[in-house]
């Protein structure tokens, strides 16, 4: 079971017809917590629709163990917690498929890359919003401040990419972690 915040009227009717943005972080041990934004509330809230906020694993939100479950090779334990999370949101009526969306910035957006390409999650979400993420997990240890993000995600550059590659949203975009015929072009 993986918590998470419902942030919506009262009034809301568990009917699957609610537009619904789910958020969430899951990295770095950085917690994240409802909070009150008037672009979410009154822009958000306040018209029928509902803001949920997942405290996925890899995040900070349950002490250092809650973020160590998700480091390295087991990355793909945050991935899972948030299809889990959509999948309950469907089940008990808040939200369906066609009216849910995730966002997620930075390491959140690693995370949306991967709601959008992985199999059962392509199909769960209507909608998402990719906020300076990082997608090609080859070549993420190459940018600025990329190698101090190793002991997070792993070194590419490395057996390490045996792993990194099952969570790399532009090599599974680009089907060659599928296994699919077709040559693949070459990262740069």
């Amino acid at each position: 079971k993986i918590p998470y915040f419902v942030m919506c009227r009262e009034d809301m009717a568990l009917d699957g017809n609610n537009p619904t943005l789910l958020d969430a972080y899951g990295g770095f041990e950085i917690s994240m917590l409802p909070g009150y934004s008037a672009g979410v509330g009154a822009g958000w809230l306040e018209r029928g629709a509902v803001k949920v906020i997942a405290n996925i694993r890899g995040g900070g939100e349950y002490g250092p163990k809650w973020h160590q479950a998700a480091l390295k090779e087991h990355r793909h334990k945050a991935y899972e917690d948030m299809e889990a999370v959509a999948a309950d949101l469907i089940a008990r009526g808040i939200t369906s498929s066609p009216k849910l969306g995730v966002i997620g910035g930075s390491n959140g957006g690693l995370m949306v890359g991967n709601m959008i390409t992985r199999p059962v999650a392509s199909r769960t979400f209507g909608a998402a919003v990719c906020q300076v993420p990082l997608l090609d997990m080859k070549r993420y240890s190459h940018l600025l401040a990329g190698a101090s993000w190793m002991a997070e995600y792993g070194d590419p550059d490395t057996d390490e990419w045996t792993f990194l590659r099952r969570h790399s949203a532009y090599q599974l975009l680009r089907h060659d972690c599928l296994g699919l015929p077709g040559k693949v072009p070459s990262p740069m």
